[in-house]
This record gives structure tokens, C-alpha cells and sequence, in this order.
């Protein structure tokens, strides 16, 4: 007897269209003999009243899923691979509302994708993620990105000074209001508006952008992912803001020391033959465009 299919859903539960469109992939999975998991923030919601519903109880369980539905703007994708360590389960985003970069389905053609993934036809894209280790007193602490790592002063009017080394080479002291280390698929975000080049998922590098940085000689550089960043600072500009993903926040003393490498794990998202990166850069991002279109 055949195992039957399951898959994830991790959800923006602030969002009302969730509520909306939750019963009717609820109700397609049921047509399609697929069997739903959820996390405990769409079991334990108000909103939700079916209890004989699966729980996905551990980071391991996410492994043993056949795909993962992702329903939300982009912070959600975010903060879903962040969590997915060593796990390889495919993953399809969902965009509830505004268009975002990292989700390739719209409300609009949303079951006949789902079809598609139900039917298997779908490609994968793998994607990079990056780790930061932040020495700190007696402590290492280590966390993942896939979008970015920002590094700031805390008080806004006041200027980072870091200085940044690639293999253990001086690559230069950065005076700017802040430094971005991004991936390929960060290189859309911030990184982008900052100044920062468009990298293609398919060439694993590491991105440093300067923000507003105070030299004219200061540029973004793109420097392999296998390659080692170290940053370090100088005194007496504490307190400094080290931000992954946007989502997550500590904060840094001078006497720390930050190093960012390829993360040892990778998440797999699911897209489709017809999907083309560069008309999603146009569409989305206006890429090509010059002044307003007639």
C-alpha cells in the first residue's frame, strides 16, 4: 500500500486572506488525497476549529513532508527557511496580496499550480543560505539567512566604522551607515537599494554593499561563497545593530567580531518550466523599464 502524500502549510495567520484561501487548499488536498500538516500558530489560532487537523510537532517532521506551502508575503518565506536546517522538503510560496520576490504562485493561478505540484510536474531551484558567527564575551552565536545579514550603528545619526577581511585578506575600512552581506536571492532586497548588484540564484557568491557610505571609493563587491568574511570595528562606536533577514535583531559591542560564511545547508523552491527569473525581475521589479510606460 502506497504511503499517502503530505505536505506543510506555514501560514501569516495576521493576514485575513489566509483565512480565506486556508479552507479551500484544506478542501483541495481532500480532493487530491493529500494529507495537511500545520504549525501550532494556525492550530492554536482563533480562527481555526478543525482539531483532528496534524500538527507538525518537530524541525525533523518538515523533512518528512513531501512539499511546503508557504502562505504569505516574502518575511514569511523568510522565516520559514531559516528554519529548515538540514531538511530538503521542496518548497512552494504563496503570495497573499502584493506581488513578492521569493514566491512564485498568485492567488490567481493558485490551483493550477498546486495541481502541478500534486502531479510532480514542477523544477527546483536551490538556493544559498548564509551563516553568521558573532564571537561575543565567552559565547559564539551562530544564525542563518536567506536574504541577508545587516550590520549598523544602533543610533541612526551615528556612522559604522568596520573594517572587512575576505580569506583573512584587508579588504578595506568601511565608513557608512551600514554594511549588507547578501546572497544571490538577497541580491533583489536590500542590497538592491543600496546601490547592490542583481546576482542570479545560479552563481553562489557573497554580496557586500556599503549603506550611504561616506567615500566615494567605496562600491559593492561580489566575492565567491566559499569564501570567509570577517568584520571587525572600531572603538567607541557601541551600541551596533546586527539584523538577520530583517527578522531577527542582536545586539553588538566594538570588542565583537563577526564572521559570515555559505550556510552548510541549502532549501529547494519549487518553480515551474514556464517561470522566467528575468520577467520576474520585470514585472515585479520594473527591470528594463525607462520612465512610465503609455
Amino acid at each position: 500500500m502506497n504511503k499517502k502524500a503530505t505536505f506543510g502549510i506555514w501560514g501569516n495567520t495576521e493576514k485575513k486572506i489566509f483565512w480565506e484561501v486556508l479552507p479551500k487548499i484544506l478542501s483541495w488536498s481532500k480532493k487530491k488525497q493529500l494529507e495537511p500538516f500545520l504549525t501550532s500558530r494556525i492550530l492554536d489560532h482563533l480562527n481555526f476549529s478543525n482539531r483532528k487537523a496534524k500538527l507538525i510537532e518537530t524541525e525533523e517532521q518538515l523533512d518528512e513532508l513531501d512539499f511546503i506551502l508557504v502562505l504569505g508575503g516574502d518575511g514569511t518565506f523568510l522565516s520559514l527557511a531559516r528554519n529548515m536546517k538540514n531538511c530538503t522538503t521542496p518548497i512552494l510560496g504563496i503570495h497573499l496580496g502584493d506581488l513578492g520576490f521569493l514566491a512564485k504562485v498568485t492567488l490567481k493561478d493558485l490551483f493550477h499550480r498546486l495541481d502541478q505540484v500534486a502531479a510532480k510536474d514542477f523544477i527546483l531551484e536551490n538556493r544559498m543560505l548564509i551563516e553568521a558567527s558573532i564571537a561575543k564575551k565567552n559565547t559564539l552565536i551562530k544564525y542563518n539567512a536567506l536574504n541577508d545579514f545587516v550590520i549598523s550603528n544602533a543610533e541612526f545619526h551615528r556612522m559604522l566604522n568596520a573594517t572587512v577581511f575576505v580569506n583573512n585578506h584587508l579588504v578595506g575600512n568601511y565608513k557608512a551607515d551600514g554594511i549588507i552581506i547578501a546572497t544571490p536571492t538577497g541580491s533583489t532586497a536590500y542590497s538592491l537599494s543600496a546601490g547592490g548588484p542583481i546576482v542570479t540564484p545560479e552563481v553562489e557568491s557573497l554580496i557586500i554593499t556599503p549603506t550611504a557610505a561616506h567615500t566615494l571609493t567605496s562600491r559593492p563587491l561580489v566575492v565567491p561563497a566559499s569564501a570567509s568574511i570577517d568584520i571587525q570595528f572600531s572603538q567607541n562606536i557601541d551600541p551596533i545593530l546586527f539584523t538577520a533577514d530583517g527578522q531577527i535583531h542582536e545586539t553588538l559591542s566594538s570588542m565583537n567580531k563577526v564572521n559570515i560564511s555559505k550556510a552548510n545547508f541549502q532549501i529547494n523552491l519549487i518553480s515551474f518550466t514556464d517561470n522566467d527569473y528575468f520577467q520576474n525581475l520585470r514585472t515585479k521589479m520594473g527591470w528594463g523599464k525607462r520612465g512610465e510606460s503609455d
